[in-house]
């Protein structure tokens, strides 16, 4: 299991789950003051505004990235409706609530946006994880 880490302005906690991440690198291109890979900790959630903060993490094709608001104090993602999205030369994406079966039978309820391998080479299958980039997929 990879590591889920948060990080919190006090009004917004950005959730980021290393085992989702594609490296798209959407995040650090968008914001790349709160978004700083080389650093520790890499994401700096009070160098913006919690709505870009919002804003930026939306944006992860993965969803590895995610937020919830800290008045709330629900972690649990609403649900949306399904779309369903090929990027090119990368992963398919689909955006709203999934029920996975995996080949073993166990479920896994997903939120928001999972990419799924295209390529065939995944090690974190049916869900991508960035191979498809040094392979040079094409697709």
């Amino acid at each position: 299991m990879g590591k889920i880490k948060e990080y919190s302005n006090g009004e917004v906690t950005i959730v980021w789950e290393s085992e989702k991440c594609i490296h798209s690198a959407f995040c650090t291109k968008g914001l790349p003051e709160v978004f700083q890979p080389k650093d520790r900790p890499w994401i700096k959630v009070d160098a913006a505004a919690t709505d870009k903060l919002i804003h930026q993490v939306k944006q992860c094709p993965s969803g590895a990235l995610s937020f919830f608001m800290n008045e709330e104090g629900d972690k649990s993602s609403e649900s949306m409706e399904t779309k369903v999205e090929v990027m090119e030369n990368g992963p398919l994406l689909v955006y709203g609530t999934l029920n996975v079966t995996h080949k073993d039978g166990t479920l896994e309820k997903k939120n928001k946006t999972t990419a799924f391998c295209r390529c065939g080479l995944s090690d974190n299958k049916p869900y991508c994880d960035g191979t498809h980039v040094k392979e040079k997929f094409k697709g």
